[in-house]
């Protein structure tokens, strides 16, 4: 009886351990982070108009399931009607043409450790002698697991 006994708690601590190591898949975050552009004063949205030599500021909410990582914003011309907006309305566009001295701004930023959910904004200052024109604006979200959500608005400088 004493050997029964021994037995079934070898078994039972046993199947404890490996229970134990045994991955938990609820805890592996397969969500994308999502990017908000139609709270309040989100800026810029789809065909929004910027205006050189003027200052204008980046709004959206970024959210995810368990935590967000970074995000970075890239703004590049469209002059040759290129496209990877991710947005359903198309915007009215220029002719195309040739870039003589086109806007380009690329920064990475980084989101308070641990946020599931953060409004960003960014100043972006718009040099006076750039390009007037179609451009692109991407906003590239990232989470703390490396699930990444791009999304993609055309705008115009005037």
């Amino acid at each position: 009886m004493k050997n029964y006994l021994k037995n079934i708690g070898f078994v039972a601590l046993v199947v404890i351990a490996f229970s134990a190591c045994k991955k938990d898949e609820d805890a592996i975050d397969t969500t994308y982070p999502e990017i908000d552009l139609t709270i309040a004063n989100a800026s810029p949205v789809q065909c929004a108009t910027l205006v050189r030599g003027e200052k204008f500021t980046f709004r959206a909410k970024f959210t995810d399931n368990v935590a967000l990582g970074s995000y970075s914003l890239d703004v590049h011309h469209n002059f040759d009607q290129h496209n990877h907006t991710t947005e359903v309305n198309a915007c009215a566009q220029d002719a195309k043409k040739t870039a003589v001295k086109p806007f380009l701004y690329i920064k990475d930023f980084s989101i308070p450790t641990d946020s599931k959910e953060y409004v960003a904004t960014a100043e972006i200052d718009i040099p006076s002698d750039v390009d007037a024109g179609d451009y692109h604006f991407l906003i590239r979200l990232t989470d703390k697991e490396g699930w990444q959500t791009i999304k993609g608005v055309s705008i115009k400088i005037k």
